[in-house]
């Protein structure tokens, strides 16, 4: 059921610069600065002045109350790698880079979503996170079902409990087709 929901919203967002002319981060900014703040003043806002229909004028006020929601607790998306990558850990942003190029190039459902001590890669559901877990060593976790470790990958243990899966990776050199070919084969299946 919820991925109905998510496909839905999905479908809304490539809908909406088509339907009515702008971006959903276009439609977040023209909220933002409207003077509304609650969800339902934001719906009827847009309504009236823009003529959306409900569905889409309530998808622009969840996702601009999120954002803000999300800016309030531990700053934007581009924040939260930022202090992932600081200090100890600045030289593995590169590692980090390129991983987050390859996934990117799998299609455009592909969600990359910054928590605060690792990144979420999303489709429908999660299928794999990066986290710089020391000073010298990125994990990438899987979604994986029925898949037994081998080569480079391995069992999650007590890693992550939202994975099955991990490699790990110390260097840009370890960034290989064997992870690229994991984090497919978990992205088909999410």
């Amino acid at each position: 059921m919820a991925d109905k929901i998510d496909d839905a919203a999905q479908n809304m967002i490539n809908n909406l610069e088509e339907k009515f002319g702008k971006s959903l981060d276009e439609w977040v900014e023209i909220v933002n600065v409207s003077g509304t703040e609650k969800v339902r003043e934001r719906i009827n806002f847009l309504k009236s002045e823009y003529g959306l229909t409900y569905g889409y004028a309530n998808l622009i006020a969840l996702t601009a109350k999120d954002r803000a929601k999300q800016a309030a607790s531990g700053g934007s998306e581009v924040d939260l790698v930022d202090s992932q990558y600081t200090g100890d850990k600045a030289d593995l942003r590169p590692i980090y880079e390129t991983i987050i190029a390859k996934v990117n190039q799998f299609g455009k459902d592909v969600e990359v979503s910054p928590k605060r001590t690792y990144v979420s890669l999303r489709r429908n559901k999660q299928f794999a996170l990066i986290q710089p877990s020391t000073k010298t060593r990125v994990d990438v976790g899987f979604n994986l079902k029925d898949v037994e470790p081998q080569g480079n990958l391995e069992a999650a243990g007590s890693f992550n409990s939202m994975c099955t899966h991990r490699m790990r990776l110390e260097s840009q050199a370890d960034v290989t087709e064997e992870l690229i070919n994991w984090l497919k084969s978990a992205y088909e299946d999410a």
